[in-house]
């Protein structure tokens, strides 16, 4: 039993625990003051994937903007294996010409697959608008949602990502007006014997300064 001197203690203790175990954050940077940060839009694409929910967004640094990405992707597994295909997306963000030392954000990535080398914008420019690759959610069998993302940069250069080739590329969203600066992505769970999915659609925020 808790003595009443102590209980208000332990409460304060429990809450400050709380407070550190948030996921989700990125090394370098505090996660609640990315959340904090201004955006001017949110951009979307009409054609994710059913399954899953949306988990909590990542921001860029205060001033930065996504300069590059890279894919977390798991390859073909074959018969019977079950395939997920894109499981993540980081967006690597800079205050300009920097393909080093930059901050990294990427929200919650499923659990299967390897990280890409990051594709970067030329010149130091920015993300601006992305297209995404999904597999149909009638496809019978062992579904994948997500396979693969192209990004529009700000030179008009567009950037397609090392994914897989299931499904077909929807229409572009719009595009931000300066550049992208932090992404949230939707979800399935790990289902046991069941069927995986992992990431199935992903929202991208725009911000001015």
């Amino acid at each position: 039993m808790v003595s009443g001197t102590m209980a208000p203690r332990l409460v304060l203790l429990l809450l400050l625990v709380g407070s550190c175990l948030r996921p989700g954050s990125a090394v370098g940077f505090d996660s609640r003051e990315r959340e904090a940060r201004l955006y001017t839009a949110v951009i979307e694409v009409p054609n994710g994937g059913p399954w899953g929910d949306w988990t909590w967004p990542e921001m860029c640094p205060d001033g930065f903007f996504a300069s590059g990405f890279s894919l977390k992707v798991e390859h073909p597994q074959g018969i019977p294996g079950d395939d997920t295909a894109l499981n993540g997306v980081r967006l690597h963000c800079a205050l300009g010409n920097a393909e080093s030392n930059t901050p990294v954000v990427e929200s919650q990535s499923g659990r299967w697959g390897a990280w890409s080398e990051p594709l970067w914008c030329l010149d130091g420019g920015f993300l601006t608008a992305f297209s995404l690759r999904v597999e149909d959610s009638s496809t019978p069998g062992d579904n994948t949602a997500a396979n693969n993302v192209r990004f529009r940069c700000s030179g008009g250069e567009e950037l397609e990502g090392h994914g897989l080739e299931w499904g077909e590329f929807g229409s572009w969203s719009d595009s931000c007006a300066k550049g992208v600066c932090g992404l949230q992505t939707k979800q399935e769970a790990p289902r046991g014997i069941w069927d995986d999915t992992a990431l199935n659609d992903l929202r991208l925020f725009c911000c001015s300064s």
